[in-house]
């Protein structure tokens, strides 16, 4: 009605500005994370600098971590030590987490296709809990397991008194070392492959399986033609975060790892398999007996500097591999 002013609905004007709200509300936390990821790599690499700069190149080719933080710890106050080689621990990480990968990934994909594309109701749903429940186990348990466990029954079934006497100049075999190691980290990473791969496989179009169905596939050639293709933007990207995880992981390695910084050499022969290892993380554990020293904490510091730096490029990385695949399978669609 002319000279009449409209009024806009009350309710309007409260989701407006609640949705103001909630809006600036994700930005200040948005922002908030990054400064506190920030102020955590600072603060690291602040502290683990002094052994970064005094060690130069040997920082990442050095070995005899071990014996490094011996003389750290026992040199004078006036004369510190700040020379560390992280090699041995970076190898053993690597080492590790590689093999136990090899493990995992194909035992997890294998089970989230399993459970996704074969399995019954009355079947996926008790094993998906399964799943969560191993995925939501401390980390000290898997260690105990692995402990009381994996360690004897490696020494029982690979170690022979023949071997230990072959290797007896290199390292002394105990059940403790890379395949006790490689065994912990493959139980604690498959129940995220599973996780990640059943997302990933549940995101594909079931329009997809059914025009391969329609085209006289069965179950097994569909789910390993159309499906899991289909999905190995999201399964790659999970495998890589499986990655970060096996890497960064200190309580149960450390249990099982045998703590000494040895580079695995396959050279060696089979035995090196169970030989002692030390990883980044587990040396941060090992080692905190003796952080009281400004030395040993800056290589401690260093450890985690690392840790964080190979943290940050998996996740650039699992970003950059799934946008990738993503490009690639929409320009050839």
């Amino acid at each position: 009605m002319r000279g009449k002013r409209a009024h806009k609905n009350p309710s309007v004007l409260v989701d407006g500005a609640m949705d103001q709200a909630m809006k600036w509300g994700i930005r200040l936390l948005a922002f908030l994370s990054v400064v506190m990821m920030g102020f955590i790599f600072i603060f690291v690499i602040g502290r683990a600098w002094p052994v970064i700069r005094e060690s130069g190149l040997s920082f990442w080719t050095g070995t005899n971590f071990d014996k490094q933080i011996s003389e750290a710890y026992n040199a004078p106050v006036d004369a510190p030590v700040y020379q560390f080689g992280l090699f041995g621990l970076i190898a053993g990480t690597l080492a590790s987490t590689f093999l136990a990968l090899l493990l995992a990934v194909p035992v997890g994909i294998g089970a989230a296709a399993m459970l996704s594309m074969f399995a019954p109701d009355w079947l996926k749903k008790p094993a998906m809990t399964l799943v969560r429940l191993l995925a939501s186990i401390p980390s000290i348990v898997f260690g105990l397991v692995g402990l009381m466990v994996v360690v004897p029954l490696v020494e029982k079934l690979f170690i022979t008194v023949d071997m230990q006497i072959a290797y007896l100049d290199l390292f002394q075999m105990t059940g403790r070392g890379l395949l006790a190691s490689v065994i912990v980290l493959a139980f604690m990473i498959v129940p995220m492959v599973v996780a990640l791969s059943m997302d990933a496989i549940g995101s594909v179009s079931g329009s997809l399986r059914e025009v391969g169905f329609a085209v006289g596939m069965t179950p097994w050639r569909v789910t390993w033609k159309v499906v899991l293709p289909s999905a190995k933007s999201g399964i790659i990207a999970g495998i890589i975060l499986a990655t970060g995880r096996g890497i960064g992981e200190a309580i149960a390695v450390s249990m099982v790892c045998g703590g000494i910084g040895l580079v695995p050499n396959p050279a060696n022969g089979v035995g090196f398999l169970f030989g002692p290892i030390l990883t980044l993380a587990s040396a941060i554990i090992n080692k905190s007996e003796a952080i009281s020293v400004p030395s040993i904490e800056s290589a401690l510091f260093s450890c985690g500097a690392v840790l964080l730096a190979i943290g940050a490029v998996l996740g650039v990385l699992a970003r950059q591999v799934e946008g990738w695949i993503r490009r690639k399978e929409g320009s050839n669609a």
